[in-house]
């Protein structure tokens, strides 16, 4: 039983969230039209691209014909780095944004007041349906800066009235000070940032269910239902889904309702596709593969087509929530960043599973993926919970073994489990960094 009751759960834009399929499918043609015409008009880069094709916006003419047009991918906004994606004159940008560039040149993005409108719109649907309401406090772990993770939250929150408390990822003391004197109501961070504030008040011997937490989104990285089961237990809340990106806007793409049988995506705004990533077709309802996003009303930078990565599956079917958007499944991967060891395709939340399901183990564990000779090994660091390890259980090494095993039947190969001492696999206060790849491909 959490603190969370499904009657504080609403619809924020019944007009636009309860549409019916032919209703979405006429604004969205009507929108994909427009956007289209103003990046071909706006944009050198749509232009030369649309012209090398042998497209032109007058070719579309219905839904189905945004598959004339080509995909563009991150590359395609590195090269345009910074500035040359953005359509709306300078004068008109009001907000910047960056991904960390981590992996190389960063995606810069310029907002106009319109796109932050939308934005706050999109993130205040998902709040409403975790239970938040004007008179609610929202404390907003993400991080703030150039990263968009903070920004989405908060606008989301103040679009609905409610108190948003902008406290920003790290310090992690001080937030707990302010969960307990400053009590929210709801927690907006990185799933792996929120159980971790859990085993820290459980360390200074506070039991996380005394935080008067009723629930909130989790997002900005990969998680599992078993993830979710952990933290709803700890905090005694409701844990929902969010997802988002800066190329498309922000976190608030889609979100998860109180059913939590997939994230509604605001399509009235962003256009989405499953995608084989290999041959690229489209694929039909249901089936697994890469989601690729247009931004349908955004104006500073229009993304047409755009490649995320991710992997998912669309349900167009009406939720028990009552909303009729389509839903996407719990992302189970990135196209881009599976792992090829021995010859087989491991998905790090595979081994994630595998820990979740284990009580023994603390949610902390690290994998790391090397290749000390001429075949791939992979290592998995794992950390017993004290709480839940049994003083009987002296056989660590059967128990190390047994790990390995379940990891092994998930994956198909074998791995070398380390067991590490307690709180010794480094906590993360934004988005957790699980897998270490120390493979030399040069």
């Amino acid at each position: 039983m959490t603190k969370f009751k499904e009657e504080d759960a609403w619809i924020f834009n019944p007009e636009k969230e309860c549409m019916t399929r032919e209703e979405f499918e006429e604004l969205q043609l009507r929108r994909l039209k427009k956007v289209v015409k103003y990046a071909y008009e706006n944009v050198p880069f749509y232009k030369d691209l649309y012209d090398e094709n042998g497209v032109s916006p007058d070719d579309i003419q219905k839904l189905e014909d945004i598959q004339k047009l080509p995909f563009i991918t991150k590359d395609d906004l590195r090269k345009t780095y910074p500035f040359d994606l953005q359509a709306a004159p300078k004068d008109d940008w009001v907000e910047v944004h960056s991904t960390s560039g981590t992996t190389g040149i960063p995606t810069v993005a310029a907002y106009t007041q319109k796109d932050l409108d939308i934005w706050a719109e999109s993130t205040a649907r998902g709040l409403a349906s975790v239970g938040v309401q004007k008179d609610s406090i929202v404390n907003v772990a993400y991080g703030f800066g150039l990263f968009t993770g903070g920004h989405g939250a908060q606008y989301g929150a103040q679009k609905i009235g409610a108190l948003a408390v902008p406290m920003s990822s790290g310090n992690t003391k001080k937030q707990m000070n302010f969960l307990m004197d400053f009590p929210a109501d709801f927690l907006c961070c990185t799933p792996s940032y929120a159980l971790y504030l859990a085993e820290s008040f459980e360390k200074e011997g506070i039991d996380p269910k005394s935080i008067p937490l009723k629930g909130g989104l989790y997002g900005a990285e990969m998680w599992t239902e078993e993830i979710r089961q952990k933290l709803e237990s700890k905090f005694d809340i409701s844990a929902q889904n969010i997802y988002g990106l800066t190329e498309v806007i922000g976190p608030g793409v889609s979100t998860e309702c109180h059913i939590k049988e997939g994230m509604h995506i605001a399509e009235d705004h962003f256009y989405p596709e499953i995608i084989d990533p290999e041959t690229l077709e489209v694929l039909p309802e249901g089936e697994e593969g890469e989601i690729v996003f247009t931004t349908l009303t955004k104006t500073g930078m229009p993304v047409i087509r755009y490649r995320t990565k991710d992997i998912t599956s669309l349900n167009y079917h009406k939720c028990d929530c009552g909303r009729t958007t389509v839903r996407m499944s719990r992302i189970t991967g990135r196209s881009d960043d599976m792992l090829k060891v021995k010859g087989v395709i491991v998905f790090p939340k595979q081994i994630e599973e595998v820990i979740m399901k284990m009580d023994e183990l603390s949610p902390a564990y690290q994998i790391i993926v090397s290749r000390p000779g001429t075949l791939d090994e992979i290592e998995v660091q794992v950390e017993i919970d004290q709480a839940n390890f049994s003083d009987s259980m002296t056989d660590l090494e059967g128990f190390r073994t047994k790990i390995a095993r379940n990891i092994k039947d998930a994956i198909g190969i074998g791995v070398k489990v380390t067991l590490a001492e307690p709180y010794s696999i480094p906590r993360s206060e934004g988005k957790a960094k699980r897998v270490i790849d120390e493979r030399d491909f040069s």
